[in-house]
Parts: structure tokens; C-alpha cells; sequence
């Protein structure tokens, strides 16, 4: 009965947003990954060694570890539609410049600028979610703008790279266009925000003290836990997704090969998250799925290691995937079922969650290009990713 309620209680103007927000994601995922995409002919027009290409490719989560906990404090504060809208802005005006970089000090500077704009889009979603809808649903309807995320990556690398990159000249008119198509994007979310209203759920208290929200998600002993799942899954998630294709190539795999099977990484993301979540709310269990979830990331790292053409490459990246793409729309949705936390701190609990776990989502791609700097392999890095997965 109370779920055929809260059901009545959502209009479906709400799912209209949520799914909007999902192409906010998309824009962001497909010019934050267009880098990676490129990677090799951007290394060689700047002129990289692979230790700056590694940084480059890890620079975004890397922007998240200081500014995540702040970006979540200011978006439970000013709210998830005002804070998207900003964050596309930001990364639309970041991608452009991007275009423009000339050397490895502009890029970083431009890519860190791209993060910044991404952590109100990272945070503002499940703020969104949490807010439009019950909490027993958020973990389901946070699959919605997951899906976004990964269809923007998917594009980078299976688009971007292989079609639309030599449709238009190279990588920097690829961006650059992308950048127009982010600002564009931002104007239609402002324009759709201003209009919109809708129900919402939860305690928001936009003058509650800071000082006592940070004692309360600090002093969280399952949010702690919850941090050290989102360090490994950001680990593996950014070290495998930022060098996926450069490591296929360097196997003698084609460019337009290796794009498609980094895709198809994100399509078993895409079964990861579209399976596990609600196989976990049926069973009422989180631990067990989220452990499963670890072991599968681990294991198609392991396996990527020894997998003998694109048949093994491609077995390999789909069991990787769908550890990653199951464990992703739980560590965003635990923190609204927590108590303590739930919808009113959503974004600052997620924030503290990727404050901490981007430290992992920079080490993953930084150690697999300082591990190849130092052998001339990916072995080392790579089999760094295996050890976090298990773990």
C-alpha cells in the first residue's frame, strides 16, 4: 500500500527530469573520456611522456578527491537543479579550451577545470533522485542517470574516436564541438528548470550547520565502509576505462577495434547496473552483491592480463564490466537508505564517498602509465587493479 502511494506521489514530470539529468551525465562522460579516446594522437601532438599521458587520464577524479565534499555541502544547499546547470556550463566552457591546449600545463589546467564542473553534475543526480523520489526507489531510479553516463562514454570511444573524429578533422574540432554541445545542453537545462516543480521527499533543511552535517556523515561507521567500497570501485573503474584502448593497441589491436571492445566494456556496465541493483533490493542484501561485484571486477582485469585477441579481450572487459556497472548505482544510493544520512544529506555523504575514493580514481590510470614509463608494460598497473578488485 505505502509503495502504491508514493507511487501516486511521483508525477511524471519527475521521471522526465531524472531522465534529462541523465543526458547531463552523458554530455559530461562523453567530453571527460574524449581525452582517454584520443589519447594516443593527443600524446603525440603534445608531445607526452606516458607519466603526463597518466595524469592527464586521471586528472579529473583526481580533482574530485579536494572538492568533493565541498561540492556535495553546496549542493545540498543550493539544490540539484541550480548546481547541474552550473556544472555544465563549466565543463562545456572547459571542453572548448581543451581544443585550444597546446602543451601539457593548458591541457591539465583545462582538465581539471572539466572536474570541477563534474562534481556538481556527479553530486547533483543522486540529490535529484533522492529528492523526487522515495527512498526505497532510489537505488532503482539512479540506474536512469547511470545509464546516461555510460552512453556518453560509449560515444566517446565507439563515436568519437573511430566516426565523428575523422568526420571532423581530429580530435580538437571533436572537442570543441562537444564543448558548443555541452553549452547548448546547459541552456535547455536552465530553461526546463525554471519551469519545473514537482513533489519532494525527505527533510531538506537548507540553513542546517554545516559543522554538525560534517560531524554526522564523519562520525557514520557504514558511510566509512561504504568510502572504502567507492575507493576500489573508482580505482579499477578509472584505471581500466582511461587506458583500455591505448593497452589494446599497444597489442597490435586496430584503433577502431580497440574503441569498439572499450565499449563494449560500458555495454556490460550497462548489464551490471541494469541487473545487479535489482537483484539486490530483492534479496534485501548489500553486502553479498557488492562482495560479488568486487570479485568480477578483479577477475576480467586479471583475465585482461592473459587474454589472447580481441576474443579474450572482449571475455574480459564484459566480466570487468559488469562488476563495475553493479556496483556503481549502489554506491550512490546507500547513503539515502542509511540512517542518520538519507535524503537531506545525500550529496554530502556522496561527496565524502568520492573525496576519499578519488584518490583511487587518480592512482588507477597515474600507476598503469608510470608502471609502463618504468617496463615498457602494462603488466604492473594492471595487476594493481586486480589486487583492489579482490579486495
Amino acid at each position: 500500500m505505502g509503495e502504491r502511494d508514493d507511487r501516486a506521489r511521483v508525477p511524471p514530470r519527475s521521471y522526465v527530469m531524472v531522465a534529462l539529468g541523465g543526458v547531463s551525465y552523458l554530455w559530461l562522460t562523453f567530453v571527460w573520456f574524449s581525452l582517454p579516446a584520443f589519447l594516443s594522437p593527443v600524446t603525440a601532438a603534445l608531445d607526452l611522456s606516458g607519466t603526463e599521458a597518466g595524469v592527464l587520464v586521471g586528472a579529473v577524479p583526481l580533482t574530485y578527491v579536494p572538492l568533493s565534499l565541498a561540492s556535495g555541502l553546496i549542493v545540498d544547499r543550493i539544490g540539484p537543479l541550480r548546481s547541474i546547470g552550473i556544472g555544465c556550463v563549466v565543463f562545456g566552457v572547459a571542453q572548448v579550451g581543451r581544443s585550444l591546449a597546446g602543451g601539457f600545463p593548458s591541457m591539465l589546467a583545462l582538465t581539471v577545470l572539466l572536474g570541477v564542473g563534474g562534481t556538481a553534475v556527479t553530486f547533483g543526480l543522486p540529490k535529484l533522485v533522492s529528492e523526487l523520489f522515495p527512498a526505497r526507489r532510489v537505488g532503482t531510479l539512479s540506474t536512469v542517470y547511470l545509464l546516461g553516463s555510460y552512453a556518453g562514454t560509449a560515444a566517446a570511444y565507439g563515436l568519437g574516436r573511430p566516426v565523428l573524429g575523422p568526420a571532423l578533422g581530429g580530435w580538437r574540432p571533436l572537442f570543441l564541438a562537444g564543448g558548443l554541445a555541452c553549452l547548448a545542453f546547459a541552456a535547455l537545462w536552465g530553461a526546463v528548470s525554471w519551469w519545473f516543480t514537482a513533489p519532494r521527499f525527505g527533510d531538506d533543511d537548507p540553513t542546517a550547520s554545516i559543522r554538525r552535517d560534517l560531524r554526522r556523515v564523519f562520525g557514520h561507521r557504514e558511510l566509512r565502509l561504504l568510502v572504502v567500497v567507492g575507493t576500489a570501485y573508482l580505482f579499477v573503474t578509472h584505471g581500466l576505462q582511461g587506458w583500455l584502448p591505448t593497452l589494446l593497441e599497444s597489442r597490435g589491436i586496430a584503433a577502431g577495434v580497440a574503441g569498439a571492445v572499450a565499449s563494449g566494456f560500458v555495454v556490460a556496465r550497462v548489464v551490471g547496473t541494469l541487473t545487479i541493483p535489482p537483484a539486490s533490493d530483492a534479496l534485501g542484501r548489500r553486502r553479498g552483491p557488492v562482495a560479488a561485484c568486487g570479485v568480477l571486477a578483479g577477475a576480467g582485469a586479471a583475465a585482461l592480463l592473459v587474454a589472447a585477441g580481441v576474443p579474450g579481450a572482449v571475455l574480459a572487459v564484459a566480466v570487468a564490466g559488469v562488476g563495475i556497472g553493479g556496483v556503481a548505482p549502489l554506491v550512490r544510493a546507500l547513503p539515502t537508505e542509511l540512517e542518520g544520512i538519507g535524503p537531506r544529506l545525500t550529496a554530502t555523504a556522496v561527496g565524502l564517498v568520492f573525496a576519499v575514493g578519488e584518490i583511487g580514481g587518480f592512482l588507477g590510470p597515474f600507476l598503469i602509465g608510470a608502471g609502463r614509463d618504468l617496463t615498457g608494460s602494462f603488466v604492473p598497473g594492471v595487476g594493481v587493479l586486480v589486487a583492489a578488485g579482490a579486495a
